[in-house]
């Protein structure tokens, strides 16, 4: 009698977990494409509109061009913010269970799909 007796394997259940899908924006695109459209609203200001003879197109244009860009990367920010408020109202719920890896295949690197190589 030996007192290293083997305790029989336990065969533990997977865990499950609930988890929330759902598709976010990514805000960057949105804060690059407003700032982009603010650049084009003061070109359209500087350009596009009569203005003074006693000022450069050019010396408006950057004169405009700061606070357009920024009312634009402003304006994409809050688009991008509304639209994951939207997305959030928009999202499902899902179960999820990890599976437990194989211990006696280390060896075996595709996954556990036997078959043909070619």
């Amino acid at each position: 009698m030996s007192s290293e007796q083997p305790t029989p394997e336990r065969h533990e259940l997977p865990e499950r977990r609930e988890i929330t899908v759902r598709r976010a924006p990514k805000y960057v695109p949105f804060l690059i494409l407003g700032g982009l459209l603010g650049f084009a609203a003061a070109a359209v200001i500087a350009f596009a509109l009569p203005g003074d003879a006693g000022y450069d197109r050019g010396t408006v244009y950057g004169f405009f061009m700061v606070p357009c860009a920024a009312a634009g990367v402003i304006l994409g920010a809050i688009t991008a913010l509304v639209l994951d408020r939207a997305s959030v109202r928009r999202s499902r719920r899902g179960v999820v269970e990890a599976v437990p890896d194989a211990a006696g295949e280390a060896g075996d690197d595709d996954g556990g799909n036997a078959g043909p190589r070619s």
